[in-house]
């Protein structure tokens, strides 16, 4: 369930991983704030395969100094 694959990771341009990250911050505060509301989320590991992919494209960020 990966949303970002490293293949596209690597092809991405410099100045659209920032929109990217935020674009996933961004669905992550919409998930957060279905689950505080008590609404079920509808899929459990998106949360947190959505933190690991920003965590991915920081660390490609920073391997090529961007």
């Amino acid at each position: 369930m990966v949303i970002i694959r490293k293949k596209e990771m690597a092809a991405m341009a410099p100045k659209d991983m920032p929109k990217k990250i935020e674009e996933l911050r961004l669905e992550i505060a919409k998930e957060k704030a279905q689950i505080s509301v008590g609404a079920a989320p509808k899929n459990t590991g998106k949360l947190r395969e959505m933190k690991k992919t920003i965590a991915r494209l920081l660390t490609e960020m920073k391997s090529r100094k961007i």
